[in-house]
């Protein structure tokens, strides 16, 4: 097979050079995160100001000062406690980090769930449950952080593929239009009416949260949104059940 057949020209090597290349640590010159033991509630009754999106002066000019300022556009406003979230998350997408961030990031949501999930938009919360993937302190923890990275991230990558098609993530296709074609990888059709698949995927990865401490309700409020979601695929397909039903009922 050559590149030219290939999705990935290049294969894992390519890859590879392309995930690697966004894993460059940040530069902190004399700065750094705050330390494991710092004060969290105090950051809980302190808001993030105006002044945090510009450089003051003697600040030093490295990439992890201009990052920092970047975040801190999102969180103007809100909880100083937030902000630090999304510090450590930007800071553990990294090869390298300041000791202390991952301890850090799981003190967190040990000790501040209950702040963290209501004043963090959905973005900041899946972004925090999929960095358990890789920082989690427990199996079950980081095997709730991979299970939830990879759902949410193909489905972010098929929904965005879906708005080319001119419908609403809550639009579905209907009943009359399928193509039998090929799936790829040869996978068999999904049997609409008493598949299983979407439950498969769900349920497993719910109970294990159910019994997990720290991501555990983090990951539970996630899931509690997909399924109150109104759009994307696992919505449509109950739309689509539900009205091959009302189908099967009229005749």
């Amino acid at each position: 097979m050559t590149n030219q057949n290939l999705t990935y020209p290049g294969g894992l090597p390519a890859l590879l050079d392309r995930y690697e290349g966004r894993r460059a640590p940040f530069d902190f010159g004399p700065e750094d995160l705050p330390a494991l033991d710092c004060d969290l509630h105090m950051m809980k009754d302190s808001q993030v100001s105006e002044s945090a999106t510009e450089r003051q002066k003697g600040e030093p000019n490295t990439s992890w000062s201009r990052k920092r300022r970047e975040i801190a556009r999102e969180f103007v406003g809100n909880t100083e406690l937030t902000f630090l979230n999304a510090q450590l998350i930007s800071n553990l997408r990294k090869r390298d980090f300041p000791r202390q961030t991952p301890a850090l990031f799981r003190r967190l949501w040990a000790e501040e769930a209950n702040h963290l999930i209501p004043n963090l938009n959905l973005r900041w919360l899946v972004s925090s449950v999929q960095t358990f993937a890789d920082h989690g302190d427990t199996l079950q923890q980081r095997e709730i952080g991979h299970a939830l990275r990879m759902l949410f991230g193909v489905m972010k990558l098929y929904e965005f593929e879906r708005t080319y098609s001119g419908h609403k993530p809550g639009k579905d296709f209907g009943l009359g239009g399928r193509t039998k074609a090929r799936l790829p990888l040869d996978m068999q059709p999904f049997a609409l009416r008493n598949g299983g698949l979407d439950i498969n995927l769900i349920a497993p990865i719910w109970e294990m949260a159910e019994q997990e401490p720290v991501v555990g309700p983090l990951a539970c409020h996630l899931l509690n949104e997909l399924n109150s979601e109104s759009g994307g695929v696992f919505r449509r397909l109950k739309i689509m059940r539900d009205k091959l039903e009302r189908r099967r009922a009229d005749k």
